[in-house]
């Protein structure tokens, strides 16, 4: 588990990527200046890049958070639950979490071509964090923790996918659920 002075840490990188995600979305990213997020944010703009190298970093700030809290959680499951079921669990507890801001964020990524490329480097960040996390936990083989992490990932992928498309009414909880109960037979070793 991480420190108070860690914690701290990340609830203030959530922060300005939240500043940041709010000018993001109200004028366009590249209408934005790390000027003007840490003027919003109170902080100075040196301040900004204690905690991320580059503006286009700030879209993911929040994306570093959740890698590490994922995988802190994951790594405090119940030793006997099967990694799918761990998996599935701490996944979905995120996805309920972060519903309202991750659809502005999902946009602001399609529309915007140089986070792409970004947005892709991270979520290997993320999924190579949460494989460390389940490797130390359940003791798997490298190949089969790659396997269930590179699943899981696409899984929750192709549900918020589908929840984009399918507009604000569309469940988004439900597609992940579905998503991964789809893929339950091949990933679970039922």
């Amino acid at each position: 588990m991480a420190g108070l002075r860690e914690r701290a840490r990340r609830a203030v990188q959530a922060e300005l990527a939240a500043v940041a995600l709010e000018l993001f979305t109200e004028r366009g990213f590249d209408e934005v200046t790390v000027d003007d997020i840490a003027r919003a944010a109170g902080v100075s703009k040196r301040s900004f890049f204690r905690y991320f190298p580059a503006k286009e970093d700030a879209v993911f700030g929040g994306v570093q958070v959740m890698g590490d809290d994922i995988a802190e959680q994951l790594s405090a499951r119940p030793a006997g639950e099967r990694p799918w079921d761990s998996l599935h669990a701490v996944l979905r507890e995120w996805v309920a979490r972060i519903d309202a801001e991750s659809r502005a964020t999902l946009r602001l990524i399609e529309r915007t071509p140089s986070l792409r490329a970004r947005f892709q480097q991270k979520r290997e960040e993320v999924r190579s964090r949460i494989a460390e996390s389940l490797a130390a936990r359940t003791g798997l083989d490298p190949f089969t923790v790659d396997l269930l992490t590179a699943a899981a990932g696409a899984a929750v992928d192709c549900a918020s996918r589908e929840w984009l498309r399918t507009g604000p009414d569309a469940d988004h909880m439900g597609l992940v659920d579905t998503a991964f109960t789809r893929l339950r037979p091949s990933c679970a070793g039922d």
